[in-house]
């Protein structure tokens, strides 16, 4: 199947082109719907607009008065999502922790990205912790979102060895070169309907099993 896919961002999008350009090579089976962001003058939503890709700024300022702003933001996130006909989203580099109000929209449909070998160093400055930690080996992950930050089920991880001499910087530039490889890798297994999920554990169908569910009327091999 075709992912109808759509990017939440809040930086410069350097793993949303990423998703762009597995895309326009057919590595990635997708459309790109829309790219959406809480921050105005994301770098990122520049470079979707280049890429002809609709985009969307939600300002988060006039939720503060609600009751619970950060969900009701979401909400908002969400109606416009599915006004888009996004049916599956993606992180890339967005500074908002996810409420459940979102998540409830797209139960096991919400993809993101760490910059470490999840669960090892969670939240912000993964990179930094590892180097302070003194840890030989750090990478990313790719995971499903779930309510507790950075604790969803694991899909892809690729290691990313630490240097001597290493610094944030360093670290995070070779890092980034695993993300560019594991996003787009990690939302095909989801074209591909390749993702069974069973408690927190995501099993890799192969291609093979992944045919047998759908004739068999599975259809879709997530275990909701």
């Amino acid at each position: 199947m075709s992912l109808a896919l759509g990017v939440l961002i809040s930086g410069r999008g350097s793993n949303l082109v990423a998703i762009l350009d597995a895309i326009d090579r057919g590595a990635l089976d997708a459309t790109l719907k829309v790219v959406a962001s809480n921050k105005l003058n994301a770098a990122g939503m520049e470079r979707a607009k280049e890429r002809g890709v609709p985009t969307i700024y939600l300002d988060p300022k006039p939720f503060a008065q609600e009751t619970n702003p950060r969900e009701a933001y979401d909400l908002a996130m969400g109606a416009l999502l599915r006004q888009h006909g996004v049916e599956y989203v993606a992180l890339a580099g967005y500074m908002r922790i996810v409420t459940p109000a979102l998540i409830r929209m797209y139960p096991s449909k919400i993809f993101n990205i760490h910059p470490s070998l999840l669960p090892a160093f969670p939240g912000l400055d993964a990179q930094r912790q590892a180097l302070e930690w003194g840890t030989k080996v750090s990478g990313c992950t790719v995971h499903l979102v779930t309510e507790g930050v950075d604790e969803g089920p694991i899909i892809v991880q690729a290691p990313v060895p630490i240097l001597e001499g290493d610094t944030v910087e360093s670290l995070s530039a070779r890092i980034l070169e695993k993300e560019h490889e594991c996003y787009p890798q990690a939302l095909q297994l989801m074209a591909q309907q390749r993702l069974h999920l069973e408690g927190r554990q995501v099993h890799i169908l192969s291609n093979d099993e992944s045919i047998k569910e759908r004739m068999s009327g599975s259809g879709d091999t997530q275990k909701k």
